[in-house]
């Protein structure tokens, strides 16, 4: 049974936010984790995985200056990503190589989703951006080490193409998506904004010799008192030639559910 949220107060959240954002700098001058950070715009010649997300969507009482503001800091935060080179031995933080998003550098207030509510922030909306990433991420073979959800589904399965929960949150700088590369081969990221699209790409030298896909199970919903409570576990599937030659478990999802469950679509 999943515990209530606990309510804090104003004081309480911000000290809170303080302490856990020192205590992220201060790993980060301490750690010697080699961080991407070379870019080049040539394209690698194959294709792992791409994937797109619309950035506009119809939310009650979310003014739609958010969703554009949104697209504003979306076009910001890609630059920083869009060729971006990934060596074997290097990390992927999303933060680290982002920095913080602030209005000095252009970013503006967007949509920002706070204890199921949404709420305006400086740089919001830019979870769609790591949600975009950690989703191609799962179909490959990098070995992730830090990632976040949302306590809180806000979002109905209508017009929903994947599965619940397999997003990644983020929150200057504590809630990090951070994945490493294993293997021995680079990949870069690509990333642009297309016909309302949030696109995106990972490419390599070679051909790959895997596909990946995702597989939900144990899906269900039931009532947790003080909402509906949804969750599931995920799995990956390695494809070799066609055929499936493993099967491993990724992680469990358990959120409160902000609309009516059962109902068609959906009903916020």
């Amino acid at each position: 049974m999943m515990q209530r949220p606990k309510s804090r107060s104003t004081v309480r959240l911000l000290m809170g936010r303080q302490y856990y954002c020192l205590m992220r700098r201060l790993n980060w001058l301490v750690s010697s984790e080699r961080i991407a950070n070379k870019r080049q715009q040539e394209e690698l010649t194959y294709e792992v995985i791409s994937h797109r997300t619309p950035i506009y969507r119809n939310l009650k009482n979310v003014d739609m200056w958010l969703q554009e503001n949104k697209e504003v800091n979306l076009r910001l935060a890609i630059k920083k990503f869009d060729g971006l080179l990934f060596a074997p031995g290097e990390t992927f933080s999303f933060w680290r190589i982002l920095g913080k998003p602030s209005r000095r550098k252009g970013y503006r207030d967007g949509m920002v989703l706070s204890g199921g509510q949404f709420r305006s922030g400086t740089g919001g909306g830019l979870c769609q951006l790591s949600n975009l990433i950690f989703w191609m991420v799962l179909h490959t073979p990098f070995k992730v080490s830090e990632r976040y959800r949302h306590s809180f589904d806000v979002f109905p399965d209508e017009k929903r193409s994947l599965p619940f929960g397999s997003g990644a949150t983020c929150v200057y700088n504590y809630r990090d998506l951070v994945f490493h590369n294993t293997t021995n081969e680079t990949f870069q990221f690509r990333f642009w904004i297309e016909g309302g699209n949030l696109c995106g790409g990972i490419h390599s030298h070679r051909q790959p010799l895997f596909q990946y896909r995702i597989k939900e199970k144990n899906h269900r919903m039931y009532p947790g008192g003080f909402a509906y409570v949804r969750e599931n576990e995920l799995y990956r599937q390695t494809y070799e030639d066609g055929k499936c030659i493993d099967e491993s478990f990724l992680f469990s999802n358990q959120a409160w559910m902000m609309y009516e469950p059962f109902l068609e679509g959906g009903k916020q």
